[in-house]
């Protein structure tokens, strides 16, 4: 530790918005979709799904990836915590940052793991099942839930 005490971490800002809906959470699902620098060809994924959600939705498809978000980013979390010999699944709560950063990566991860279907489509049915509280988002989501519940006899070890 320094002699002056931490240093705050800098966070960068936020990123530009991305052009088409001015929304900062799309831009940052487009920088998480980009693949070995394929940039164009991960926004046309998502500005595909949008259109997508826009005809099946029929409602604003940026409140409806919102909404998504919002039923599937996890509250809580285990992190593995080495005592003595043994290491501990100890549960905590994840910061907000985080926690969008998670469920975007689990409904990619999603998207991808199906088949059959151009990109988009998949993309956009798991933004649809996450808005109803279903699919394999959302129950990473819950299994993430279960397993911070089930471990709860060690969150005193919390750091």
């Amino acid at each position: 530790m320094p002699r002056k005490g931490l240093r705050p971490r800098d966070r960068r800002d936020l990123p530009p918005a991305d052009f088409k809906y001015g929304n900062v959470l799309i831009s940052r699902l487009i920088n998480k979709l980009n693949y070995q620098g394929q940039k164009r060809a991960a926004e046309k994924i998502v500005y595909g799904a949008m259109l997508i959600l826009q005809e099946k939705g029929k409602d604003d498809p940026v409140k409806l990836f919102n909404q998504c978000l919002e039923n599937v980013r996890p509250l809580l979390e285990v992190r593995p915590r080495r005592v003595g010999g043994a290491t501990y699944q100890v549960p905590g709560e994840v910061k907000p940052l985080r926690s969008t950063t998670v469920a975007m990566r689990w409904l990619i991860e999603a998207a991808e793991s199906k088949s059959g279907k151009p990109m988009a489509e998949r993309l956009a049915e798991e933004i649809l099942a996450g808005n109803r509280k279903e699919g394999f988002a959302f129950k990473k989501r819950e299994d993430a839930h279960k397993m911070a519940e089930a471990n709860r006899a060690f969150a005193h070890y919390r750091w």
